[in-house]
């Protein structure tokens, strides 16, 4: 199931972060969990997250901040069911495009967004500490 994150998924949520993101973004989800951004989570039938994501609303274009499945969870298609909930509600919302950072190098990554209608935008050199980024980005709007 998805739904809005609440603070009582704090904890929770800032460990999926520490443990599965190279460079998570720190004091992102405390102030990102009363808005504006949005925060979805994934949860498990005891109501326990296990996967995340954060979009920050700019205008038309909404940025994919952050995008977390809990290493248990990976390969389970929490990361697909969030990503297409968010993009779901984005829309409803009137936005008209959601961006997303990646590493130049993550094949996996790159990999996943494509297939879930992302494509690339712009290179961006030395965006990361250990290197190029790439901006993807996929419509919200039919």
């Amino acid at each position: 199931m998805i739904r809005p994150a609440t603070a009582d998924d704090l904890p929770r949520l800032r460990a999926i972060q520490l443990a599965s993101l190279a460079e998570p973004w720190d004091g992102l989800l405390e102030p990102a969990i009363d808005g504006p951004p949005v925060v979805l989570v994934a949860v498990d039938e005891a109501d326990e997250p296990n996967g995340y994501a954060v979009a920050i609303p700019q205008d038309s274009v909404a940025y994919l901040a952050e995008l977390a499945v809990a290493a248990g969870h990976r390969g389970e298609g929490h990361g697909s069911r969030l990503l297409a909930a968010l993009c779901d509600r984005l829309a409803a919302d009137g936005f008209e495009r959601l961006e997303l950072t990646v590493r130049a190098d993550d094949e996996r990554a790159r990999d996943f967004y494509d297939a879930n209608g992302f494509a690339e935008q712009e290179r961006l050199p030395d965006h990361y500490e250990d290197g190029d980024g790439l901006l993807l980005a996929r419509p919200l709007q039919n």
